[in-house]
């Protein structure tokens, strides 16, 4: 399975204030917030750490379909640059960001290395650069390739009755959309 999270970091930089009172208690572990408040950019960690936790959740909701919202009992470790760790309950995802003046995105998986193809782009043209790519990786005509969602609604692409991807995520925000896909 395959999550991803999107935050674009202008949007994020007019439309939410992290530093208000009670937001990085109700979001993060303490010691998050300790990591938070002692790197140097304590702004694009507070977003690096909300896409972890997001990423992780949408594979967990592709695995279980249990919705719920406790982003504290997600506790991310970030270990590189890139690459982090999130646990939950008895399960590890491992996740990579890609982080640049623009926009955070994250990917999740349960298995430290995946066979997956991201893309970040316009969130205006997210369907149709997702149709396009698994036409190019499959035998389906992007005309027949459709988006069936699943009980967790997380989206599927079938051609006819046949089932294209084994996992995907979308995400969406600002200017900003991604998608992440694993085949079958």
């Amino acid at each position: 399975m395959i999550g991803n999270d999107i935050v674009d970091l202008q949007c994020a930089r007019k439309e939410s204030n992290w530093q208000r009172k009670g937001f990085l208690e109700k979001q993060f572990t303490d010691l998050e917030q300790e990591i938070i408040f002692r790197v140097e950019n304590s702004f694009e960690t507070v977003w690096r750490l909300w896409s972890m936790k997001e990423a992780a959740y949408k594979v967990f909701m592709q695995k279980h379909n249990l919705p719920f919202y406790a982003p504290k009992k997600f506790n991310c470790e970030i270990t590189s640059i890139r690459e982090g760790i999130v646990y939950f309950e008895d399960q590890t995802f491992f996740t990579k960001s890609i982080i640049n003046r623009c926009f955070i995105f994250t990917y999740a998986t349960t298995e430290q290395s995946i066979n997956g193809f991201s893309e970040i782009g316009s969130a205006k043209n997210i369907e149709d650069s997702i149709k396009k790519h698994i036409e190019q990786h499959t035998n389906s005509l992007f005309s027949k390739i459709k988006q069936k969602k699943s009980i967790s609604g997380a989206p599927n692409y079938y051609d006819d009755n046949i089932k294209l991807t084994k996992s995907c995520s979308i995400s969406h925000h600002g200017n900003y959309g991604a998608f992440s896909l694993l085949y079958n």
